[in-house]
């Protein structure tokens, strides 16, 4: 429904009703069932993530649960990496035509940045080697990939990465650009290690990080372990290693800045600055949507729809809306400090402390 194969808007779910229109009884309509079918949305599972709402309703005098799902405006939406359709009263997997009207159905002045052709760019802008042996195999279920009948072009424009012309994204030169910066100019990371405390201090290491994001995540992790320290801490007699940071909450701390960051208004960094008792990570762009500073542990929205699904079908979030308890729990079992966060209208910050 969320892909709308058939042009009718999405389309309504009912839960407590039998093949044949009629209502049954015992359906759960509470709270924590509604809760158990919206995080359907936030499992990872549907990619990009749908518009739908869930609520109790009445068919035929009885209790159901509706689902209404909008239709999506960046079509094709996956399944554990298989596009469906409902083209009538059954539901199948999309074909190569199914998916071709798809992608010509997207409306790209209306969609967000990172769907949005980029000027002055062509298909050889696109490291089309990554795109085939990294991103192509974790975004696509293999018994699609295996299907014949579907060309790169088709394949590049079916994950966002052109569009249905042919021009890349910003997410085509964001994930598997040669050069993602020379369009986007924010598009990297700048890390800084400090020999002290303060930004006067001698600098140990400088690196600027100027990849797609394939190619960052296989060298942003190395950096980061690389500068942790490690001492033992002795617990009866057996001596445990102990990190001084997390290297958990550090990676979800990364990527979420990239995947969050604003690319479309700032040409700043996404910036690591690990000092001797801390380490600071910023990106520019604040809350989003229905993101504020007073709930953006509790409520998530997304300025990077498309990027947000490819992060987490290349493994490097684990599940939407996680991301804050996932470096609260892991800086708690590290016996680091809380993590404190800086938001505001133009950008966000997360501070991590050494552990004592």
């Amino acid at each position: 429904m969320a892909n709308d194969l058939c042009g009718r808007g999405g389309g309504d779910i009912l839960i407590g009703v039998d093949d044949a229109g009629r209502p049954v009884a015992g359906v759960d309509t509470g709270d924590r069932a509604l809760l158990a079918l919206t995080d359907l949305r936030d499992d990872g599972r549907i990619l990009d993530r749908p518009s739908f709402t869930v609520e109790p309703a009445v068919y035929r005098g009885s209790p159901v649960i509706r689902i209404q799902v909008r239709a999506s405006a960046t079509p094709p939406v996956r399944f554990e990496g298989c596009v469906w359709v409902r083209p009538g009263p059954t539901t199948r997997r999309a074909n190569r035509e199914d998916e071709r009207v798809l992608a010509e159905r997207r409306r790209a002045m209306h969609a967000p940045f990172d769907a949005r052709p980029l000027a002055l760019t062509s298909p050889s802008d696109l490291d089309l080697d990554v795109f085939r042996q990294s991103y192509l195999p974790s975004m696509v279920a293999p018994e699609v990939i295996e299907e014949n009948g579907r060309p790169i072009e088709l394949q590049l424009s079916s994950l966002h990465l052109v569009t249905p012309d042919g021009n890349p994204t910003a997410l085509g030169l964001l994930t598997v650009g040669l050069d993602p910066g020379s369009r986007i100019p924010g598009a990297y990371v700048q890390f800084v290690r400090y020999q002290g405390t303060d930004l006067d201090a001698p600098i140990a290491d400088e690196q600027e990080l100027r990849q797609n994001l394939v190619g960052l995540a296989g060298r942003l992790e190395p950096l980061l372990r690389s500068n942790l320290r490690t001492r033992l801490i002795e617990d009866g007699f057996r001596e445990t290693p102990q990190p001084d940071y997390p290297l958990e909450a550090l990676r979800e701390i990364c990527m979420n800045a990239l995947m969050h960051r604003n690319y479309e208004t700032s040409y700043a960094p996404t910036r690591i600055a690990w000092f001797e008792d801390r380490i600071e990570v910023t990106n520019p762009g604040g809350p989003f949507g229905q993101v504020r500073e007073d709930n953006f542990d509790r409520v998530t929205d997304y300025r990077n729809p498309s990027l947000a699904a490819a992060m987490k079908g290349l493994g490097y979030v684990n599940r939407f809306g996680r991301g804050v308890g996932r470096v609260r729990k892991a800086l708690e079992s590290n016996g680091n400090p809380p993590a404190e966060f800086q938001v505001d209208d133009a950008s966000w910050a997360v501070v991590i402390r050494r552990a004592a």
